[in-house]
């Protein structure tokens, strides 16, 4: 008897592929049919990898053929099996959040002397302003330098008891709960540790602090991507991650391998954006004039080429750089352009933790356990 290949395929179409609940022939999964007289050739592709669906398609396809139409018809079946890929969701970060604090946001910059440190207390500041609970741990080791900027320098923690448990209570100041290794070397004395050490600092003013409820808690982060910034991401769950850089094309160099450091598969931190600091200058007596000293919106650039938000710029303004120097953030000064660009800045940020607590699973804390002298930190 000679088949024909739309008898086939019209036989087929009484199949159904194994779970897809669709007939053989619409969906797909029958690529190809070759008859030739009374033999038949069919060629299947069917995403189910299990041994029994192979089976079972294999059976149904015999069983349909001879029964519709010839019993006696020689029959080889292919199957091939495509297993769909898990669509992975970029920055995926999966566990739970710190309880008592609902956002971690790491302030971050390639590259030294760019701001971040005036950007993570101007960001704080403007945070406490819009009635959110905010702390600032400053994980700068080797350059302590938000204390002076929140006027807490002569400060010390205080010790307090919490469930039985000695803790260190932060120094507080403009609405912000502030912890710094500052608070425990003298002013003239120069950190000399080795990361093992600089990190146990670390871990104990992360988790011996009674920082209680808090909406944000900020990490002043070290230049750099270096063990201080490994440590921090072992022993906390990142919300997500605000890079500073000015706009030449040195400091943005080293922002492109900051933002690089947090999208590292191993690390995958969601990058929130970028912030260009120090974009222009305008003079007092000329206030419609920019000047670029720097360049012109080179970290706008960056992020547009790195598909990050960009999150805004702040201007060179004296006033900024004095404010950090007796202890009172810039974004304090009322009806002030500087407060707008810091509220401005600050909305933007709120936005992208906001979008990517929508959009993404809960935090937890990374897991490095292939680079020598890493390991992770065991939650208690």
């Amino acid at each position: 008897m000679k088949l024909n290949k739309q008898d086939i395929l019209n036989a087929l179409k009484t199949i159904t592929v194994p779970g897809e609940g669709q007939n053989m022939v619409e969906s797909g999964a029958v690529t190809n049919v070759v008859t030739f007289a009374d033999e038949v050739i069919v060629d299947v592709t069917i995403r189910n990898p299990s041994l029994q669906a192979r089976k079972k398609t294999e059976v149904e396809i015999l069983q349909t053929i001879h029964r519709e139409l010839y019993e006696k018809a020689k029959i080889k079946v292919n199957i091939k099996v495509e297993v769909p890929e898990t669509p992975k969701l970029k920055n995926e970060i999966k566990g739970k959040p710190i309880p008592g604090i609902s956002n971690i946001i790491a302030v971050a910059s390639g590259k030294g002397g760019v701001g971040k440190s005036t950007v993570t207390a101007n960001l704080a500041v403007t945070l406490a302003k819009m009635g959110f609970k905010v702390g600032v741990l400053d994980a700068d080791i080797y350059g302590p330098s938000i204390p002076i900027m929140f006027d807490v320098a002569n400060e010390r923690p205080l010790s307090v008891n919490i469930e039985g448990k000695s803790k260190m209570k932060p120094v507080e100041n403009y609405g912000v709960k502030v912890l710094s290794i500052g608070f425990f070397t003298k002013p003239d004395q120069a950190v000399i540790w080795r990361g093992p050490m600089a990190s146990k600092a670390l871990n104990q003013m992360i988790f011996d602090a009674a920082w209680g409820e808090l909406d944000f808690l900020l990490l002043d982060l070290p230049p750099g991507t270096g063990d201080i910034h490994l440590s921090i991401m072992q022993a906390l769950p990142i919300t997500g991650s605000v890079v500073v850089s000015t706009p030449q094309n040195v400091a943005l160099a080293d922002a492109k391998k900051g933002v690089a450091m947090f999208q590292q598969d191993s690390i995958n931190v969601p990058v929130l954006g970028i912030v260009e600091n120090m974009a222009y200058f305008t003079p007092e007596e000329l206030p419609e004039n920019k000047y670029y000293i720097f360049g012109k919106e080179g970290a706008k650039h960056l992020s547009e080429d790195l598909q990050v938000p960009f999150l805004g710029e702040i201007p060179i303004v004296q006033s900024i750089r004095e404010a950090g120097d007796v202890g009172r953030p810039a974004a304090l000064q009322i009806a002030t352009p500087i407060e707008e660009a810091f509220e401005d800045l600050t909305k933007r940020v709120v936005e992208q933790v906001v979008f990517r607590n929508e959009n993404l699973p809960e935090t937890e804390a990374i897991k490095i356990t292939t680079m020598a002298g890493c390991s992770a930190v065991k939650k208690k």
